[in-house]
């Protein structure tokens, strides 16, 4: 099979498959350059690849985690909704596209299984947020006494 180029690929894709985004097709792209390619980083000081050779579902989805926690901060999974992605499967469904078209590879043990479950979006991408919380704080508003409030009623108030 010829290796259809990346943004042909998406092209494809997109006239039969809106489902997704283009964006989503490029963030996850973008991605899997960060974790795969030698570029630079912000500083403008080249960095390693952190992986090389052939990256599994799970080593995708952690790097499209700290990607997209690294561009987007708590914004992610408004972001991903407006793209149409809710859920790491929606990434493996993209892949797998990808790879249909020959733009993308795969090893006999690949599976588009592999992306369930890996994580879900609230623990990934809100979890990271919350306040963390101050069991010194939670302690002492436990130990003291609720506090009771009086209404003043209308004649008390001069009215």
């Amino acid at each position: 099979m010829v290796k259809l180029d990346f943004f042909l690929a998406v092209e494809r894709i997109l006239k039969t498959d809106s489902r997704f985004d283009l964006d989503a097709y490029l963030f996850l792209k973008d991605s899997l350059d960060t974790i795969t390619a030698e570029g630079k980083k912000s500083d403008g000081r080249k960095h390693k690849p952190r992986l090389t050779g052939h990256v599994t579902a799970h080593q995708l989805l952690n790097g499209i985690r700290l990607h997209a926690l690294k561009q987007f901060g708590p914004m992610v999974c408004t972001v991903f909704a407006y793209w149409g992605v809710t859920k790491c499967e929606d990434f493996g469904e993209m892949v797998y596209k990808l790879i249909e078209l020959g733009t993308f590879g795969k090893s006999e043990t690949d599976s588009i299984e592999d992306f369930k479950g890996a994580y879900t979006f609230e623990d990934a991408f809100v979890t990271p947020f919350l306040p963390k919380p101050n069991p010194a704080k939670e302690s002492a508003a436990a130990a003291a006494p609720a506090r009771t409030r009086k209404r003043k009623i209308k004649s008390e108030q001069g009215f």
